[in-house]
């Protein structure tokens, strides 16, 4: 998501509906938010958040927040995260993207951007738009796959192996960025769902070898970083 010619998420954009199953299955536990809150509570404070989907982390932060946009540039899933808000007068969605916003500078406490960043190279434009947007004692966050450990981990390594998790870690630290280091998990209500979210992550030889292994499985194990920048 780095300008108008966004790069197309395979997963949500193709298949928003099992991509909501995926969402109620991370971290029930509430372990991101939890960090993230420990580093930046947003309590009567406006956040932003990047690459929103459909919306499904807005009332969250609306529970709380004095505002909230969500940015996104896919139009369908514009249209199902308005809908999904439409009862919260604190939030608003906009059709942009993460290098323009469209919003004033120096306007947001906390943006939020998770699964939106994380291979690092090709996200200058956003990080700037970033910069630009939070307001002087503002904080940033990144959600993304720490492929370094975890059950999750050792797939996402798997299906893309050009994957350069040092490369990764090196271009968020030499930006100012830290990491907290997060241990959470995939909890799905059936095998059935977790099948067909791991059908939509993953190349179907791999999602095949891993059903057949487990094809009971409902919980996996799952290592993310939270990077988080705080502006001067």
């Amino acid at each position: 998501m780095t300008g108008p010619a966004a790069i197309p998420s395979p997963n949500i954009w193709e298949s928003p509906d099992v991509y909501e199953l995926e969402n109620r299955a991370v971290d029930r536990d509430g372990v991101i938010e939890a960090a993230m809150r420990d580093l930046h509570d947003w309590e009567r404070q406006d956040v932003l958040d990047v690459g929103c989907g459909t919306g499904f982390h807005l009332p969250r932060f609306a529970a709380t927040a004095r505002s909230v946009v969500g940015v996104e540039p896919h139009p369908p899933l514009v249209v199902r995260a308005r809908r999904r808000v439409a009862g919260l007068p604190n939030v608003r969605v906009l059709e942009a993207s993460a290098a323009d916003t469209t919003l004033p500078a120096n306007s947001v406490d906390v943006a939020h951007a998770r699964w939106a960043y994380f291979f690092g190279p090709g996200c200058e434009p956003g990080l700037g738009e970033l910069a630009r947007v939070v307001r002087p004692g503002g904080t940033a966050f990144v959600v993304d796959n720490d492929a370094t450990r975890s059950t999750f981990g050792a797939w996402f390594r798997r299906s893309l192996p050009g994957y350069d998790c040092e490369a990764v870690e090196r271009f968020w630290t030499r930006r100012g960025w830290s990491r907290r280091a997060l241990e959470i998990a995939w909890t799905f209500d059936s095998a059935e769902d977790f099948a067909r979210v791991l059908r939509i992550e993953f190349p179907a030889p791999l999602a095949d070898e891993i059903l057949d292994a487990d094809p009971d499985r409902t919980v996996v194990d799952y290592a993310v970083n939270l990077w988080w920048r705080r502006y001067a």
